[in-house]
């Protein structure tokens, strides 16, 4: 790792896309020493922006049963089932195996995106509109039911209204269900969502109403561009924080583990 980190350069200008800032914040929330279930795409870019950076001892779990991976700049796998994502991985097992370890409480995030999202963090990865006749069918749960019912999770997707919902057509993903103790009374005692990234900002969730808020806006975003871009109310601060923007160091090592910018761009 220390040789790969060598041969980055720093000379990479500033500007960066929406992409890269959802990369760089939610690599940021990542700690040394967690483990965390990733999916392909953004997740999977931050968690690797993480080990490179501040987390070298961070452990990245993929469901098709990879433990411990170290993915190759340049090489990025389109699916958590396909060969690239096992190399020089710590283990390889079976799904059940790696979902055994979910339940009996070794993973420490599950980070994963969404179509639609509300204001107690519900996702939706299912179909929009009527479950009948639904407008689009998406892709649907993988794993993200089990991940977002037995861990604390992150949720990378960018901020607009037709996403940010009053109520999400279809719960894919358990978040605080209608808030309060509402989850654990549902029988999900442990995990629950812990910060929502966008490309407009961080969002948290209050301790008791489980409510969605702002924790901190990026550079250049108002409360006003947040009001615009949510179909529900969501809280402001007047002291809000402002974020540090990506560093040249940071969107180096992502444009070095993504060169075509497939996920990116």
């Amino acid at each position: 790792m220390t040789t790969e980190r060598a041969r980055i350069s720093l000379s990479v200008a500033p500007a960066h896309t929406g992409s890269e800032l959802l990369a760089v914040m939610s690599a940021r929330l990542l700690k040394e020493g967690q483990t965390v279930f990733a999916g392909v795409g953004i997740p999977l870019l931050a968690a690797i922006l993480a080990q490179k950076t501040h987390a070298p001892g961070l452990t990245i779990l993929f469901e098709g049963g990879v433990i411990g991976p170290f993915v190759e700049a340049g090489k990025l796998p389109p699916s958590t089932n396909e060969q690239r994502c096992s190399r020089r991985a710590n283990m390889l097992v079976s799904i059940t195996e790696v979902l055994l370890l979910l339940q009996r409480g070794y993973v420490d995030v599950g980070f994963m995106g969404g179509a639609q999202i509300d204001r107690f963090g519900n996702l939706n990865s299912s179909f929009i509109g009527d479950a009948d006749k639904p407008k689009i069918r998406l892709p649907g749960t993988g794993g993200g039911n089990d991940i977002a019912s037995l861990a604390d999770m992150i949720v990378a997707m960018k901020h607009e209204k037709r996403r940010f919902v009053e109520k999400v057509d279809f719960i894919t993903s358990p978040g605080f269900l209608d808030g309060g103790d509402t989850r654990a009374q549902a029988g999900l005692p442990a995990g629950g969502m812990f910060r929502v990234v966008t490309d407009l900002g961080i969002l948290g969730f209050d301790g008791e109403s489980r409510a969605m808020s702002v924790l901190a806006l990026h550079p250049g975003v108002t409360p006003a561009d947040i009001k615009a871009n949510t179909g529900f109310e969501l809280p402001v601060p007047d002291d809000v924080e402002v974020t540090p923007a990506p560093t040249p160091a940071e969107l180096a090592i992502l444009r070095e583990l993504d060169p075509e910018q497939l996920y990116t761009a």
